[in-house]
């Protein structure tokens, strides 16, 4: 499901083995596994990377570079579940085969990887779950869930690349693909009205979505012909009030703020078409998966 996604959100191959060398490099620059080295004997065994609770795999594929960069050709990779799947408790997710220092070695970078990222994937099934049987009503089509920019400093292209293996959609990637009009913009020109004029004179080719507060600032965006509005820290009311200027003009809309999984489908259900949720990325807590060597 998620296999091309990371060269989609372009993170092409050696940018991801740089990425995995410089996760080894955090452990390895202070020397080798001295305990390891230390304690085990230079043997081979399989070590069973199991989850310890249900959820939604991502950065399998990434993760296992680590042995190929590590140890080349000395660990077997056996992958059981792919980026994607959705896994239950004791669930077998892939396997390591080689010399115990070596497989020791890579372990904690491999589930740092598999555990942040299925984190953000299994938080995201979560929204989407939370959504189910919400539409919206410009398209008819199902609310989705979508992340921001507050992401980890580096791994904003992973994160994404997770939350669309929860079922979530990505908003922008950075400040030069869409152009996103908040607050501070606004005050900076005077009005919505002007800030979209800037826009559209300057980047007549980016799309455009203007964050609004309140229903007077979206009756003012959908008449300066914004296609996408961004409905801030309005509750359900306000929305479906927003809903009846932006519909009729074929507008898209998002809400953001306030947010909960508790009140999601309060909020999908006014008929928006994405709900925006920094916590995808910010907030997820760690999925739990454990690597055991076999006796």
């Amino acid at each position: 499901m998620c296999d091309n996604v990371l060269a989609s959100l372009g993170l092409d191959p050696q940018k991801a083995r740089d990425f995995v060398q410089r996760a080894l490099e955090e452990d390895l620059q202070w020397g080798a596994d001295v305990t390891s080295l230390a304690t085990l004997p230079r043997a081979t065994a399989t070590a069973t990377a199991n989850a310890r609770e249900d959820g939604v795999l991502a950065g399998v594929s990434l993760a296992l570079l680590a042995p190929e960069i590590y140890a080349p050709g000395a660990i077997t990779v056996d992958v059981l579940r792919r980026d994607g799947a959705q896994v239950t408790g004791g669930e077998p997710i892939f396997t390591l085969t080689g010399p115990v220092t070596d497989i020791l070695t890579v372990e904690r970078t491999i589930l740092n990887i598999v555990c942040q990222l299925s984190g953000v994937a299994t938080h995201t099934a979560a929204w989407v779950r939370a959504l189910d049987g919400c539409v919206s009503a410009l398209t008819g089509q199902p609310v989705r869930v979508r992340d921001t920019r507050k992401t980890v400093p580096g791994m904003r292209v992973l994160q994404k690349m997770a939350v669309r293996c929860g079922g979530g959609v990505n908003h922008r990637m950075g400040l030069g693909d869409e152009a996103l009009i908040k607050d501070n913009h606004i005050a900076a020109v005077g009005s919505v009205s002007a800030a979209i004029e800037r826009v559209r004179d300057r980047y007549p080719e980016i799309p455009v979505e203007v964050e609004c507060d309140r229903v007077e600032q979206v009756e003012e965006a959908v008449a300066a012909g914004a296609r996408l509005i961004l409905l801030d820290n309005m509750d359900p009311a306000q929305i479906l009030k927003a809903l009846e200027h932006t519909v009729p003009a074929g507008v898209r809309t998002e809400a953001s703020g306030g947010l909960t999984l508790d009140n999601a489908a309060e909020y999908g259900q006014t008929g928006v078409d994405y709900i925006a949720v920094g916590a995808l990325t910010h907030s997820s807590r760690v999925f739990d998966i454990g690597l055991d060597i076999g006796e």
